[in-house]
């Protein structure tokens, strides 16, 4: 007689059932909040359907977004306290788990499992530290194993040291849930999420796997939060562009800004905010003698940056005259200043919301890790090709309650 460990028994069990429900996490450089989403998931592969069932953004204090930022993306980080946080992180996202299914009216029992993207505190690819005896590396923190103790939920986490340890820089991630949910046949799509760092998967009109990729283009957000939360007492980004839109574009500003060797590579390529940082910028500034424009002509640079490197990028892509179909995601599709940029420069495309696909674009991320965590449970890892940046593998460490 087999004797099976009760949480096998209970995966086991998970995985035999026609409908999976899923809660998946994301929290991004933004550091604004965790995005809560619970997914009905059923089949796999190419067969996945997914519905957003319930969602939800748990905001963050600003005493706990201190406290992050205090080793994000830092050199010189206090190693006690980054241990710390990996568990106080971990508790918090626990608790607010906790109440977002109490405030759904559900209770712990009814979710099959918990899919945690954790909070990323640094980004290490070779492209970006520069040092030729060391690999890849990145670093999220929020323990799995508190999450699952915690909420008695069994979590998978900690996705992207696989995607490292197969090849991979640990992101963008995007390119497998995309693949997965909003492939079309005749029609070249790109799934363009403008986060901190804006990225895009494309997916071939001819559904060939093998052609599919994901790639960061360079900075979306990151900059410009990191500009107001500098220079603005009590905002942590620019609603609406008011302050970009009340600004002039600088063209010295802005031409220096776009001298940097990534913005030049080729893709698939990931960056962070351990390169685009108000460093970046003061040296950017210093280069161009711009350093006393007002903070106003400053964010309406900033923001025409980041429309720059998204239009330079697909338009490398798809060159000036094709016509693709663009689903945007992320903060960014906020920012009417940003988007109508894009639309001006991207004349040929035709523009949506992931809302047109049924997906609610804030929500869009943290769905991609419950489909992360349901194809590390039922699925067969698709088969991108032999190709730099996509290793074909599933994902995620299995945490056990119990």
């Amino acid at each position: 007689m087999v004797i099976m460990n009760s949480n096998w028994k209970k995966i086991f069990n998970i995985i035999q059932k026609p409908e999976r429900f899923i809660i998946g996490l994301m929290s991004g450089t933004s550091m604004d909040g965790l995005d809560i989403a619970l997914c009905g998931v059923t089949g796999s592969g190419t067969d996945t359907k997914v519905q957003l069932l319930e969602f939800k953004t748990a905001d963050y204090t600003n005493e706990f977004k201190a406290e992050i930022k205090s080793i994000f993306s830092r050199h010189d980080a206090d190693l006690q306290m980054v241990c710390l946080m990996n568990e106080k992180v971990a508790l918090l996202h626990a608790d607010m788990i906790l109440e977002a299914i109490r405030s759904w009216g559900r209770k712990p029992e009814d979710i099959d499992i918990i899919a945690s993207h954790g909070q990323t505190i640094f980004h290490a690819p070779k492209s970006l530290h520069g040092l030729a005896d060391y690999p890849n590396a990145t670093l999220q923190i929020g323990d799995g194993d508190h999450i699952a103790v915690k909420t008695g939920i069994i979590t998978i986490a900690d996705f992207r040291q696989k995607h490292i340890a197969a090849g991979g820089e640990g992101a963008p991630l995007a390119v497998y849930g995309d693949y997965l949910l909003f492939s079309k046949k005749n029609e070249d799509r790109v799934m363009l999420n403008i986060g901190g760092i804006a990225n895009f998967t494309y997916l071939p009109g001819d559904n060939d796997a093998a052609k599919v990729f994901s790639t960061d283009v360079g900075p979306g957000n990151t900059l410009m939060d990191q500009f107001v939360q500098q220079h603005y007492e009590g905002l942590y980004f620019d609603k609406d562009a008011k302050i970009a839109g009340s600004g002039v574009v600088n063209p010295a500003l802005l031409s220096e800004l776009m001298k940097s060797e990534f913005l030049d590579a080729d893709f698939p390529k990931t960056t962070g905010p351990e390169l685009f940082n108000m460093a970046y910028l003061e040296h950017a500034q210093g280069k161009s003698d711009t350093l006393d424009i007002s903070k106003a002509d400053v964010m309406a640079t900033l923001c025409s940056f980041s429309a720059k490197v998204i239009i330079n990028a697909i338009e490398k892509c798809f060159g000036r005259e094709t016509a693709p179909s663009i689903y945007i995601s992320g903060g960014g599709m906020h920012n009417p200043l940003l988007l109508n940029q894009l639309k001006m420069a991207l004349k040929n495309a035709d523009f949506y919301s992931t809302a047109e696909l049924e997906i609610n674009p804030d929500a869009k991320e943290a769905i991609l890790f419950a489909i992360l965590a349901n194809e590390t449970l039922v699925g067969e890892k698709t088969d991108f090709g032999n190709r730099q940046g996509v290793p074909s593998v599933c994902m995620g460490k299995v945490c056990l309650p119990e």
